[in-house]
């Protein structure tokens, strides 16, 4: 409905109203003196063609043809029209364009126009309308009497105190009286008892009808309980509906209240209802606890007043062996629900007493307790999480928790990943001729009086138990049940208990299966992605993981920090096709891959090149592995992969990418970008050949490396990420921890996307001057002197007096080789990082192999004696040739 045609149908005004109809002033003679705009929109007349005109111009008793028509010649009640418009006379008008439009007309005297009559004085005023107009008015006026007197839905106006002013004839049947004996009363005065269960609402009639007319937003269909004055006793249900009430000018006058009773029609739904919540409710999680939880959380209030979950010790673990053998049918107390004030005895945990409930808001009965927060999932080392819910139940549930942990009863119990146990579960133990006891021995149902007993059967075992109470107690409300309320099982319940428990059975075994894989999913997982990142000198880091696979735990992004030779550092991100178990071992493959190509200098275009040779090999060679199978979906091709390395000495970074989306770079000046990084093809398509580029990275430059997940959301795209991460990354004040907090919580809402997420900041450091020292020397013999001479000089001045032998060793033997077996120029590089690097480069490209010589070998032996002294050593290849590499390790003393 349009706007207009909204703010018509809220007026009430009759169409003959003088502020709205056409209105014409006349003199004696009945000539026009006065023409209204109203009268202007309806004949199409303006002032200047009406003023000074008779009136029979306009109008005639008679149309053109001389009969009214049907409509408006209705034969009851004198004068022409239908009975409603008897009063008003009928005339037909002309408009402008020769249309005839059927009329209904009133006519008031002036007051002191008869004593000044004449030609131009004012003598009265007619007003007129369409007859079409007046009878849709009409028939308003008539709904709005059929609401007061005739609707079976019971309607009541309070004012802006919320004291009733109004009532139809249905609400004055519900309240057993007329409508003046409870005129003013407040609605508590009226129900005070009573309160509504619809969640997420207040639970009293003065907090729902404060609400709507502080914000004006009408609700609907809120179900309010309690007992009628007309039927003490018993309780009803009404579907309720309130509304804001307005002047013509905004201001509030008050709250409408529509109420229908559907208690019967409640009653009849209830168990339906119950199964529909039970089906949608239980097993929403791979989780032991979790879908006992469930069960309890379903039943109380609505079923039972008190349900306790136990659970075998092997079903809540995963193990397999002995699982609902009489070997091993220790019971542990996993959930537990009580309403407010229903508390029983529990036979299984004696010293307990009765059933201690969770403190809960006293202001808002059935509020459930605080439910510590779990973990961030995001966060390093806490390894990957589940979905299990922070609290289970709905909000604002009638039903209060009763969690137990080591403390004993009452303690919270903090919901930790499925898979994982939470705090440890009491034990409990049943004495003989309990009905537990009972239920355990038969394995079958169990009903003692308002105790229900029912087995988790699966598999021809017993999981555990369910054990239903309706003991004496108050519901919900706080009020002792009525004499409709039972306190004993009847069949059919009994028979819905059954269903429920076998639900919960079914759940309850699924999530025990997936505990022992997912146990061994994290288990691989971890083992896949590093564990932390060690302590670098060429950059600081920090990272984020989620996994999108929230069953599983585990997924398909990789990242990864590589030392490299010179004191570098790679920096790998990747991302894998798919999810779970399969994408991660695949991720696993081209982790370790990458981090064996590193460790061989490689450049990152040649990296990507021999890991995109890898990954396109036939899936049958791959297969050969795993004897012979072939995967049905192969999760390598399609794989993204961004490859970077850093140098801290030159403050240069080359980077290449496979696919994946480029890194943001962040100034020491807070400004962001994302460099133009040329894009290859991703892993396993080949085609075209993979390209670097070399980027100037000041020191505390800003390196963010991510996966597609982070940035890329159903509800946006990636061009708006990209844009909220760089406002992020772009606040220099804040740590690589805190930007990594930020970054998941405003693009991973809630910890959990439809995609992995993987974010690696890296923040640039460079070593200083006084760290390093390289010479240039020339392809000579006397250069290997040369080469001693300032090695030990430099080493005397770092106070590595220790290491000049060894040393002097190394540099006698690269020198020489590369005189010897290379051309000039020649480079000798020291650098004192948290080892001591010792750097020899020429422009030849053969590499020296080590070998072992034979007894009567001349040579062969200097680059043996070398691996010797030092820690590793290796060969880097650059564009004008190589570079022999070696490390020591630091005394003791330096090195701390």
């Amino acid at each position: 409905m349009s706007a207009a045609s909204t703010a018509e149908s809220a007026d009430f005004r009759g169409p003959l109203d003088i502020t709205r109809a056409a209105t014409v002033v006349l003199d004696a003679e009945s000539t026009v003196i006065g023409w209204s705009p109203a009268a202007s929109e309806l004949l199409g007349y303006g002032p200047s063609d009406a003023l000074g005109r008779p009136l029979t111009t306009f109008l005639s008793v008679r149309p053109a043809g001389g009969t009214l028509p049907a409509e408006a010649s209705g034969a009851a009640g004198p004068g022409p029209g239908p009975p409603s418009l008897v009063g008003n006379e009928i005339h037909v008008a002309r408009t402008r364009d020769g249309r005839e439009l059927l009329v209904a007309t009133a006519t008031c005297p002036l007051p002191g126009a008869a004593g000044a009559s004449g030609p131009g004085t004012p003598d009265r005023i007619l007003v007129a309308a369409e007859v079409e107009a007046l009878l849709h008015w009409e028939s308003r006026i008539a709904l709005l009497q059929g609401l007061a007197t005739q609707s079976p839905v019971g309607l009541a106006i309070y004012d802006t105190d919320l004291r009733l002013s109004w009532s139809n004839t249905a609400y004055e049947r519900e309240m057993g009286q007329p409508l003046a004996a409870f005129r003013g009363k407040r609605a508590e005065e009226l129900y005070g008892a009573g309160s509504f269960v619809t969640p997420g609402y207040p639970h009293t009639l003065a907090g729902v009808m404060r609400q709507v007319l502080d914000t004006g937003e009408p609700v609907l269909d809120l179900h309010f309980r309690g007992q009628p004055p007309s039927d003490p006793g018993r309780d009803h249900l009404w579907s309720c509906a309130y509304y804001r009430l307005e002047d013509a000018h905004g201001h509030a006058l008050g709250v409408c209240e529509d109420a229908f009773d559907i208690t019967d029609r409640y009653r009849v739904q209830e168990r339906l209802t119950l199964l529909v919540e039970a089906g949608r409710r239980i097993g929403t999680v791979l989780d032991v606890a979790t879908t006992a939880e469930e069960i309890a959380d379903v039943a109380v209030p609505d079923f039972a007043a008190t349900v306790r979950v136990d659970v075998t010790r092997a079903a809540v673990t995963g193990e397999t062996a002995a699982v609902g053998s009489p070997a091993d049918m220790t019971l542990l107390r996993v959930a537990e629900r009580s309403a407010p004030g229903s508390g029983t005895p529990d036979p299984g945990l004696p010293a307990s007493g009765p059933t201690e409930t969770g403190r809960t808001d006293p202001g808002r009965p059935g509020a459930s307790p605080t439910v510590t927060d779990s973990p961030d999932p995001g966060r390093p080392d806490t390894g990957p999480t589940g979905s299990g819910p922070t609290g289970s139940g709905p909000t604002g549930s009638g039903p209060t928790a009763t969690a137990r942990g080591p403390a004993g009863p009452g303690g919270t119990n903090s919901p930790g990943g499925p898979g994982g146990p939470r705090q440890p579960y009491p034990p409990v133990d049943y004495p003989p001729g309990s009905p537990q006891n009972r239920s355990l021995s038969s394995g079958g149902l169990v009903l003692d009086e308002g105790t229900l007993v029912v087995p988790l059967r699966t598999g021809g075992g017993i999981l555990g138990l369910v054990t239903f109470d309706r003991g004496e107690g108050s519901d919900t409300s706080g009020r002792t049940p009525g004499p409709d309320r039972a306190t004993t099982f009847d069949n059919g319940e009994v028979a819905l208990a059954d269903e429920l428990a076998a639900r919960a059975a079914v759940c309850i075994d699924n999530a025990r299966r997936y505990t022992r894989e997912r146990t061994a999913s994290l288990a691989l997982q971890r083992q896949l992605l590093p564990h932390h990142l060690p302590p670098q000198s060429a950059v600081e880091t920090a990272y984020r993981y989620l996994p999108a696979d929230d069953v599983t735990g585990v997924g398909g992004d990789w990242f990864d920090v590589i030392p490299l030779s010179g004191t570098r550092v790679g920096l790998v991100v990747g991302d894998v096709v798919g999810h779970g178990l399969q994408a991660a071992a695949t991720m696993g493959r081209l982790r370790t891959s990458v981090r064996a190509f590193a460790q061989l200098d490689m450049a990152p275009d040649e990296l990507l090149t021999r890991l995109d040779d890898l990954v396109g090999q036939p899936a049958e060679d791959r297969s050969d592995a795993c004897g012979g199978a072939v995967e049905t979906y192969d999760v390598t091709t399609g794989a993204t992969c961004l490859y970077a390395v850093y140098d801290p000495v030159s403050r240069r970074c080359v980077m290449a990418r496979a696919g994946h989306l480029p890194p943001a770079i962040v100034g020491p000046g807070g400004e962001v970008s994302f460099p133009d990084l040329p894009a290859g093809p991703p892993l396993g398509l080949g085609g075209l050949p993979f390209e670097s580029m070399e980027i100037d990275l000041p020191v505390g430059s800003l390196l963010a490396l991510f996966t597609d997940g982070l940035v890329e959301a159903r509800d946006h795209d990636i061009g708006r990420g990209l844009d909220t991460l760089g406002q992020v990354l772009g606040d220099r004040s804040a740590s690589l921890e805190e930007l990594c907090d930020r970054a998941v919580s405003e693009l991973v809402p809630g910890g959990t996307s439809a995609d992995d997420t993987a974010l690696l900041l890296v923040r640039t450091r460079a070593l200083g001057a006084d760290r390093v020292a390289d010479w240039d020397l020339t392809a000579e013999p006397v250069s290997v002197g040369r080469a001693r001479e300032l090695a030990t000089g430099q080493l005397e001045a770092w106070g590595l007096e220790e290491l000049v032998f060894a040393t002097q060793l190394v540099v006698s033997e690269l020198v020489t080789n590369a005189v010897r077996y290379a051309g000039g120029p020649l480079g000798l590089r020291l650098i004192r990082d948290r080892t001591l690097v010792c750097e020899v480069a020429d422009t030849g490209h053969t590499s020296p192999h080590l070998r072992h010589s034979a007894a009567d070998d001349e040579g062969g032996r200097g680059l043996f004696i070398v691996a010797q002294l030092v820690q590793r050593w290796g060969t880097r290849y650059t564009p004008t040739g190589k570079t022999i590499w070696t490390e020591q390790a630091l005394p003791p003393a330096e090195a701390g």
